[in-house]
């Protein structure tokens, strides 16, 4: 299952956004309103929980500055991950998009689909309150 956040314009560089998003503390500022729980687990790690979902880690797989971070699932019982993309636009100005990709049964997929997009769209349009 993959799917696609909208991009999103920040007035910020892309190293400036990059270094905000490697920071794990700045994600509890991109969560949804119906957060749970957060906690960040080390320099390179996070949980989170929103009502009514299991909890769920967050490990960065792989960073290339300032354009990409490659987050995965530190389970393998629900295996994704979420790929940011940053695209420089200006000096000032970069957009953000994220990807989420999962390997779901069909049934699976098809009850988390509606929710995990809301999320991603809600984590990429809250990075402009960085």
């Amino acid at each position: 299952m993959n799917l696609e956040s909208p991009k999103v314009n920040v007035e910020k560089s892309a190293e400036e956004l990059f270094e905000l998003l490697t920071d794990m503390q700045n994600f509890e500022k991109l969560m949804p309103e119906n957060i749970a729980k957060f906690e960040v687990i080390g320099e390179d790690s996070f949980l989170f929980g929103l009502k009514g979902m299991p909890e769920i880690q967050l490990k960065v797989k792989e960073k290339s500055a300032p354009h990409k971070i490659v987050f995965g699932s530190a389970s393998d019982k629900v295996p994704f991950t979420l790929i940011t993309t940053i695209d420089s636009v200006s000096a000032a100005t970069s957009a953000v998009k994220l990807d989420f990709e999962g390997d779901f049964n069909p049934m699976m997929a098809m009850m988390i689909k509606g929710p995990i997009s809301k999320f991603i769209e809600t984590l990429v349009t809250n990075v402009p309150k960085l």
